[in-house]
């Protein structure tokens, strides 16, 4: 009969003394990567992936950095500030696309797909919403292996740039609150906060997720009283311990929510659903209630938006007066602050294109680290994302089991 005991423990008490055999990691090659940083082509989109310091960086670590000259004008990064920190500014996107990976915030577009090629790595927005199957058919024709901003995950298994743009997107939604509010035109000339003798601004938030707590933390920092409604007592519970304090929780009770909103001056909309369109929270007649000059901004636009009165704005024109509130609807708020979400993203990024070389490729990073593994929705021309398969009606493949037969 076999022994079932390990080899080791099979050996004699002398055997076990000897010496054994040492059984190794097995290590990759470092490996140098040249990296493409294309000009974005969005009227929308004022971001850069790529920082100046996470350009010097990488080419410290002996990678080589080519920049589309003004990829970073929109974000207040120069090409010269580039070219100090290490990078080539090249003059066409055909010249960044020759990279063996490209960094893009945007989509890539039907036009940009021309310059892509078998075996490079894109990393960027998807936006799964606003494609369609031929999208998704023409870059699985490429034969490359693409990432989802969207989808990548930290050591803590965080949505790691989502939760970074969520919390610019919190914060800064307070901000434009406080500018129309104030403003003659658009609101009532009132100052955002609390003031000594005054009675303060009231804000009513919808939605107790990432971007929910920031506008929190930035309207109580600014002395507004905050009211957070949310279906799930669970994150309302969640983000009263993350705020460290007491704050007017409820859920989204239709009668306490209306009586919240008529003595409001500020509503945010931060309600995010994993299915990709938001739920209608706020009907038309509910800010009907609302008093004349008080803001609306839906935050949860970028997925269809949670107020029946909105209807998507640009950064050019913004916003629009309805039943007397001014709403601010425009998709994509991180870009309204190109230079400080930029250097979020370069932060999240860069330390993941250093493991890529350091592993000897993205191959080998995606078979150690999870987390970069779930943000893949290409690898090498087959989809590896059951939502876009599903929505797209798309053959799909398991990431994981594709990994575990590579080698």
């Amino acid at each position: 009969m076999d022994d079932p005991r390990p080899d080791f423990m099979r050996m004699s008490p002398v055997e076990r003394l000897m010496p054994q055999e040492e059984m190794l990691e097995v290590t990759h090659a470092r490996r140098s990567l040249l990296i493409g940083v294309p000009k974005e082509v969005s009227t929308q989109e004022n971001r850069v992936s790529l920082v100046p310091d996470g350009v010097a960086l990488l080419c410290r670590n002996g990678h080589q950095v080519m920049v589309e000259a003004g990829a970073g004008i929109t974000a207040h990064f120069s090409d010269h500030e580039y070219s100090e920190a290490g990078a080539s500014i090249v003059n066409s996107p055909g010249e960044v696309y020759k990279a063996d990976i490209i960094l893009k915030v945007g989509p890539v577009t039907r036009e940009e797909m021309d310059w892509l090629r078998p075996k490079q790595t894109l990393i960027s927005a998807i936006q799964v919403a606003m494609q369609s199957e031929e999208y998704f058919r023409a870059l699985l024709s490429k034969k490359i292996t693409a990432l989802a901003f969207e989808t990548i995950r930290d050591k803590t298994n965080q949505l790691a740039i989502i939760r970074a743009m969520s919390e610019i997107a919190g914060s800064t939604s307070i901000f434009i609150a406080a500018e129309y509010l104030a403003n003659p035109e658009y609101g009532r000339g009132k100052m955002l906060g609390g003031f000594t003798g005054i009675i303060p601004s009231e804000v009513v938030i919808i939605g107790a997720g990432t971007v929910g707590e920031f506008a929190a933390r930035s309207a109580i920092g600014l002395g507004a009283l905050v009211k957070v409604f949310d279906n799930s007592v669970y994150r309302l519970r969640r983000i009263q311990n993350n705020l460290g304090m007491r704050v007017f929780t409820s859920i989204l009770h239709p009668k306490v929510l209306v009586e919240s909103l008529r003595t409001a001056d500020v509503l945010i909309g931060a309600i995010h659903s994993h299915d990709g369109k938001a739920p209608c929270i706020i009907s038309e007649e509910m800010i009907m209630q609302m008093k004349e000059g008080a803001v609306a901004i839906d935050v949860s636009i970028d997925q269809g938006g949670c107020f029946e009165t909105s209807r998507a704005t640009t950064h050019k024109s913004p916003v629009y007066k309805l039943h007397g509130i001014t709403h601010y609807a425009v998709p994509n708020i991180p870009s309204k602050v190109p230079h400080t979400a930029s250097q979020a993203l370069n932060n999240i990024i860069v330390p993941i294109i250093l493991e890529i070389g350091s592993e000897g490729g993205i191959e080998n990073l995606l078979k150690k680290d999870y987390g970069v593994r779930q943000g893949v929705y290409i690898y090498n021309g087959i989809l590896t994302n059951l939502f876009i398969s599903k929505s797209y009606n798309l053959p799909f493949q398991d990431i994981s089991l594709l990994m575990a037969a590579f080698h």
